[in-house]
């Protein structure tokens, strides 16, 4: 999809790397798993049991979602938040060591499986918190179960994957596109330990079948209409066109303006988003964080719990 694709590489969004699954004799990724959290099953569905991270915590319940990776990636960032709410993390089904069944990746069946792990754990006025594709998840829950929340929060999750990337400039071909600068510099965050050894082992690794139902055959246009709570949205903030110009090895002036087409193909599919959640849900907070990528809660995490703080108090 040209839209994902446009943000993973004009905004410096970070990819997980995917592996093919093995046998499920094998076991779980949490042996190195340091993170301040109980691990607790909830069975919906009949017979899918979900894995729920519970980090405890003091306040309103706060609850964690990703879109295809489990919600371990939150181990480091979800601590910052427990003096503020009780905060959960739910990995959908399809992901880590939650179950792996053969179907239900719909946002619906998704929206479904939340809704019966919040009453499983009794939780009522929570705050949803949806990274990336998640954020379908949020619009299709608040929109059936508004009177349960407190509050919806997207990570870079308020987007539209139905939308063609042509909303006002046009992309180029991409190969015609100059290649980023692989410089070997190590970037200033990495994935919480769990995260890493998911992606290693043969049970927890993301099978590519299950990533292309959640992300690709389950993309529908979000109504914000229907969305009656308080929301925040939270975005990357794109680079002036000379900063992201630096990253790449530019040897004409037909790569330059290649890119140049790119950085305003993105903007202009970004200020849509903006303008479609503005237009469903007129008093939606904005967001954009400079320097953020697509896992922003990694990247900036400060920035992110002080956007979060002060959203809820201002409620």
């Amino acid at each position: 999809m040209r839209a994902a694709v446009a943000t993973l590489v004009c905004l410096a969004a970070v990819a997980v790397s995917v592996l093919a699954r093995a046998p499920a004799s094998q076991v779980s990724s949490q042996n190195r798993d340091r993170s301040s959290h109980q691990v607790r099953w909830v069975t919906i569905d009949s017979s899918v049991k979900l894995e729920v991270l519970d980090w405890g915590g003091s306040g309103p319940p706060l609850v964690l979602l990703a879109c295809y990776v489990s919600t371990h990636v939150y181990d480091e960032f979800a601590p910052k938040l427990t003096d503020q709410f009780h905060v959960y993390g739910i990995t959908r089904r399809g992901i880590g060591a939650s179950d792996k069944p053969a179907t239900g990746y719909s946002v619906q069946q998704s929206a479904n499986d939340l809704f019966e792990v919040l009453n499983a754990l009794k939780l009522q006025q929570a705050l949803l918190v949806g990274h990336s594709c998640a954020g379908q998840v949020l619009t299709m829950f608040a929109a059936e179960h508004g009177d349960r929340l407190r509050g919806l929060i997207y990570l870079d999750g308020a987007t539209d994957p139905t939308l063609d990337a042509e909303v006002g400039s046009p992309y180029p071909d991409f190969a015609t596109l100059p290649r980023p600068i692989s410089n070997g510099t190590k970037r200033s965050w990495d994935f919480p330990e769990a995260i890493n050894q998911e992606q290693l082992n043969p049970v927890t690794r993301l099978d590519p079948v299950i990533r292309k139902a959640i992300t690709v055959d389950a993309r529908m246009k979000p109504d914000y209409t229907r969305v009656r709570v308080p929301v925040l949205a939270i975005y990357q903030a794109q680079p002036p066109f000379e900063e992201v110009a630096a990253g790449y090895t530019i040897r004409n002036d037909k790569e330059r303006a290649a890119l140049r087409q790119y950085y305003a193909a993105t903007r202009a599919l970004y200020a849509r988003w903006q303008q479609d959640l503005l237009a469903g849900v007129p008093t939606a907070r904005i967001v954009e964080l400079p320097g953020a990528n697509l896992y922003m809660f990694l990247s900036n995490e400060a920035d992110v719990v002080r956007e979060i703080r002060s959203f809820v108090n201002g409620l």
